[in-house]
């Protein structure tokens, strides 16, 4: 079984390819033919660390991603997230290879951002504000400069002076990047990558601008708020983890027989173009399918 490192599985995974496979997985799972149940996290006794368990199933290959969580890992020079995914054949179980399994998640998780302006934007997309500037942030940098070279990326930070900081640690050939500027024209879309439990985004919502929200992973956390919620169509990528795990929806108390799946766009029911869209990522097992497909191709 071949094992690939970090800078191996980000080789493996084009962005361009991975948002192609993401859409088709997308598909597949709405028509029953990739099999993902919820995620299952278990703590550790002393609640400083946690294993979380991602498998699926698909009829080409079956896929489990492994993640240990330790968030003061850091203060001793190791990285909080550290795992694998782990990729098998469907026909008779062979282990075929493994994937670093954060370099998995920041790229799958990015490209399905970019999926999600791919599908919902209602015009070229010209500027972007990005609020975050961790990691994510980072993949998503990498992702917007092979899909959409040229751009205009606005960075807002918690402090001016930490996206200055990003802007200048960060510049990535293709794209015009800076900080976010008081008085800022609305971007044509808002991307939000934080950890925040307040919103940070809560701006009137207009069909011009796609909002799409990345972070607020557990229902305690928010970044988008419920002006911009309220006025706007509502998609998940994820139908089955987002009501416990989109915290944006959940605070704002949404119905949730109002919130459609990505893959109800993919299909071709889209909002009206007058209609405000606001695109919440949450992440599941068959998204890491889709990447491991796409690593097989390239030489998995």
């Amino acid at each position: 079984m071949k094992q690939y490192s970090a800078q191996d599985t980000r080789a493996l995974l084009p962005f361009p390819a991975l948002i192609d496979a993401l859409a088709q997985a997308a598909l597949d799972t709405a028509a029953g033919q990739i099999l993902c149940p919820e995620r299952t996290t278990i703590r550790t006794r002393d609640q400083r660390g946690a294993l979380m368990s991602m498998p699926c199933v698909g009829d080409d290959i079956m896929v489990t991603k492994l993640l240990t969580l330790f968030a003061g890992n850091p203060a001793h020079g190791l990285p909080s997230i550290q795992g694998q995914v782990i990729c098998a054949e469907a026909q008779a179980g062979r282990f075929l290879f493994t994937l670093d399994g954060p370099t998995v998640t920041m790229r799958r998780t990015a490209a399905i951002s970019l999926l999600g302006i791919r599908t919902f934007a209602h015009a070229p997309v010209r500027r972007v504000l990005m609020i975050g500037t961790g990691t994510q942030a980072v993949a998503h940098l990498q992702a917007l400069a092979a899909v959409y070279p040229g751009i205009t990326v606005v960075i807002r930070g918690r402090t001016a002076e930490r996206a200055r900081a990003f802007c200048a640690a960060h510049a990535m050939p293709g794209l015009s990047m800076r900080p976010e500027q008081a008085h800022e024209d609305p971007c044509d879309v808002v991307l939000t990558l934080t950890a925040s439990t307040t919103a940070i985004y809560d701006a009137p919502a207009r069909a011009s601008c796609l909002v799409i929200g990345v972070g607020a992973y557990r229902t305690d956390m928010v970044e988008i708020g419920p002006t911009t919620i309220a006025g706007s169509a509502l998609y998940v990528d994820d139908p089955i983890g987002a009501p416990s795990e989109a915290g944006d929806l959940y605070q704002a108390g949404v119905d949730w027989q109002n919130v459609h799946p990505l893959a109800r766009a993919l299909q071709g029911r889209l909002p009206a173009p007058d209609q405000p869209v606001f695109f919440k990522s949450v992440g599941c097992a068959a998204w890491d399918l889709a990447a491991c497909r796409v690593a097989r191709q390239q030489g998995g």
